[in-house]
């Protein structure tokens, strides 16, 4: 099989596999709808969920060459261009990243600076 082919496939497993995680078991309780809601609704610039694919963390970042880094466990990683949410504004107060584990590697789907207007 090419591997167009094969990416193509591969990607809708991944993110119907990832979705399985990404589950409100109540923990969310004292959430204000408003936000649950842009949480849900949150989609990466490509147009994908933001939390079907991973959970969504508050988190700090800095700017370094005109792109956003992030600590993810104690690393700090740059987030791509593609997963930079720009619309849609930001509720919370604080930045948020999406991201998940993939065969080792880590993946950052979305982020939201905290002044996202």
């Amino acid at each position: 099989m090419r591997w167009p082919a094969r990416v193509a496939l591969t990607v809708p497993l991944i993110l119907f596999a990832a979705a399985a995680f990404a589950v409100d078991r109540g923990q969310y309780a004292d959430v204000p709808e408003h936000i649950r809601k842009w949480f849900k609704d949150a989609r990466s610039p490509a147009g994908v969920p933001c939390c079907d694919v991973s959970d969504g963390y508050r988190t700090e970042y800095d700017v370094r060459g005109g792109a956003y880094w992030v600590p993810i466990d104690g690393v700090w990683r740059e987030v791509p261009e593609k997963a930079v949410i720009r619309t849609g504004g930001n509720p919370t107060g604080g930045a948020v990243v999406w991201y998940m584990t993939y065969q080792g590697s880590l993946m950052i789907t979305c982020f939201v600076p905290a002044d996202a207007s």
